[in-house]
């Protein structure tokens, strides 16, 4: 899929395609809290100056980056590539703050856990 609309609306369009598992969708669910409180407390850190907030911090980022790399690999439909560290942090960072929270609060996750087909605002029933 080419990324011509910009990043948000590229990784919304394919968002439940990557995240119909439901080991990965459990996985997310768990360790997109760890992501962003990992980054709220690098941010405090720099603030307060604590390098072990900061060290804490920067283990749940990777710990939350790692389990979510390992529930991908469970998706039948594997992410699309990265097109270098730039891409990956983009993403990575859209994703988390952004994309992954928009699919709980809209309802996509308990769509893509009840076997709809994962296209985002309507399920297989939708359309018979």
């Amino acid at each position: 899929m080419e990324r011509t609309e910009g990043l948000l609306r590229w990784q919304w369009a394919g968002y439940a395609r990557f995240h119909r598992n439901p080991t990965n969708l459990w996985i997310h669910i768990f360790t997109e809290p760890l992501f962003v409180a990992g980054a709220l407390g690098i941010a405090i850190a720099a603030l307060w100056l604590s390098w072990r907030l900061a060290a804490a911090s920067a283990v749940a980022i990777v710990a939350a980056i790692v389990l979510q790399g390992k529930g991908h690999a469970l998706e039948q439909n594997p992410p699309e590539p990265f097109l270098g560290a730039g891409d990956f942090v983009r993403r990575l960072i859209a994703e988390q703050f952004v994309t992954f929270p928009r699919f709980l609060l809209s309802g996509g996750w308990r769509r893509s856990l009840g076997g709809g087909d994962g296209a985002l605002g309507r399920d297989a029933s939708a359309r018979a």
